[in-house]
């Protein structure tokens, strides 16, 4: 493969973070789909072990948790007659928490939907954190042994249980999402502000991951093929949400507001993490040589 350069590997990134599939990308540059998945891959891990780094140590108030639907490959009643299925094939989930002041996605994890990945995603949180937080999540019941799990009785819980009953429309055999029918708030640890006990943040998130990542849209024929591409092209989205794209309220970016960078980023400045990556070449057997770089 041809070495990108700075330009190119920019504009390609901002099409992936605005929605284009691989695919279209490699229609309007002209280039092969294993040269932009390759790029893909390598911003993927860059940003997730930037972020991971950055976002320690913050002092938020109010956090909202979900998680969203996607698929790997097949969807999952479809695995089993698939061919050569992957592994990590079918329902694929992504858990975000999000800062309900700042807009800032400081957790997320992609996998299934069971204790296991509560757990560890409960965990990651907490370990972000650096004060007492009131939590707000759905009803999924594996949270409740997550959130102890992770947080013990220093935190302030409460549940957002919402109420479903069956579409107009899934009885014509479209597809649409149950139609809420009410909702009720329940407190589960701690003393959390009702007031506040809400998922809205979290829900528009899922909306926006779905915007702006071509395999998260319904209804259409984009999807990942492997699961790690799928966690690389989330992380890729954080980097761009969190330090990148200025939030139409805040007037800046998440990370500028909750403090975690004192500037706006530009794509290329993923680029430049990416290049730094690169430039981590053998000097000889045995050794490494490391270049460093700052963006802050």
């Amino acid at each position: 493969m041809n070495k990108l350069d700075t330009k190119t590997r920019s504009q390609i990134l901002h099409m992936l973070c605005e929605g284009q599939s691989i695919r279209a990308i490699t229609r309007v540059m002209g280039m092969s789909k294993n040269t932009i998945a390759k790029l893909l891959s390598d911003a993927g891990a860059v940003c997730a072990d930037y972020q991971d780094q950055a976002l320690r140590n913050l002092t938020s108030k109010r956090i909202q948790v979900d998680e969203i639907w996607s698929f790997t490959y097949a969807k999952q009643k479809n695995v089993k007659m698939a061919k050569a299925a992957p592994e990590g094939a079918g329902d694929t989930w992504t858990w975000t928490a999000i800062d309900a002041d700042t807009k800032l996605v400081m957790s997320w994890l992609v996998g299934g939907r069971d204790s296991e990945y509560a757990m560890g995603f409960m965990d990651d949180l907490s370990r972000r954190l650096a004060n007492r937080v009131q939590l707000t999540s759905d009803g999924h019941r594996a949270y409740l042994e997550a959130v102890e799990g992770a947080f013990g009785g220093d935190i302030d819980y409460a549940m957002l249980i919402k109420l479903y009953g069956a579409s107009p429309d899934s009885a014509m055999g479209r597809y649409s999402p149950a139609e809420c029918t009410g909702a009720r708030k329940e407190r589960i640890e701690g003393n959390p502000d009702i007031k506040h006990v809400s998922t809205s943040f979290a829900e528009r998130q899922n909306l926006t991951m779905r915007m702006h990542m071509r395999r998260f849209t319904r209804l259409t024929n984009g999807f990942s093929k492997k699961v790690e591409a799928h966690a690389n092209a989330v992380a890729l989205h954080f980097m761009y949400y969190n330090f990148v794209r200025i939030h139409t309220t805040l007037r800046m970016t998440p990370a500028m507001t909750a403090g975690v960078t004192g500037k706006l980023w530009e794509i290329g400045d993923i680029v430049a993490l990416i290049e730094a990556k690169e430039a981590e070449k053998p000097a000889g057997r045995g050794s490494y040589r490391k270049k460093g770089v700052s963006i802050d």
